[in-house]
């Protein structure tokens, strides 16, 4: 599956539940929704994937959970917060990494635009807003 349609399936989906509901409301009522929208597009998911880590040869379980785990090949990470932070891009990097993925999206629903709260991570950087 090509990892450039995937992620705009995913941009396309995450547009539409946020011009149905609009800013401001929880992070979960979002990934729920954007979840379904994943479910009538025939896109298979893992909600809040749980890994695991190991570190210094012991494995740690339940780790850190992934908000959704697209095809298994993308990480999405959700917020619903007043403005990006460096620590939110810099977790999606350390998913992206941990979970040994070659893309992440960073989607803040808390944006009168949803495009100019999408970032796009590849390889161990960002790349700028998304155009869907």
């Amino acid at each position: 599956m090509d990892l450039n349609w995937l992620t705009g399936e995913i941009i396309g989906a995450a547009i539409k539940v946020h011009k149905t509901l609009g800013p401001g409301l929880l992070e979960k009522t979002y990934l729920d929704c954007l979840c379904l929208e994943l479910n009538l597009l025939g896109i298979n998911y893992e909600k809040e994937k749980e890994l695991s880590i190991i570190y210094e040869g012991l494995k740690l379980e339940t780790a850190y959970r992934i908000d959704l785990l697209v095809e298994e090949k993308v990480v999405v990470e959700l917020k619903a917060v007043e403005t990006i932070k460096e620590v939110y891009k810099a977790q999606t990097l350390t998913y992206l990494k941990l979970s040994e993925n070659e893309v992440g999206l960073l989607i803040n629903f808390n944006v009168p635009r949803l495009k100019e709260g999408i970032k796009r991570f590849v390889n161990n950087f960002a790349e700028s807003s998304v155009t869907p």
